[in-house]
């Protein structure tokens, strides 16, 4: 059977994962807003 919708972990990753982030100034404004709120952030 195959799922409907299947989540590619790639892509994922790419799209929103923690290098992307750093890659753009708002992204890095993404994540110290998150460290501000006490989130953890992998680095």
């Amino acid at each position: 059977m195959h799922y409907p919708h299947r989540l590619s972990k790639i892509k994922r990753k790419r799209k929103s994962g923690f290098r992307a982030r750093m890659r753009t100034h708002n992204g890095r404004k993404t994540i110290n807003r998150r460290r501000k709120a006490g989130r953890k952030v992998s680095a």
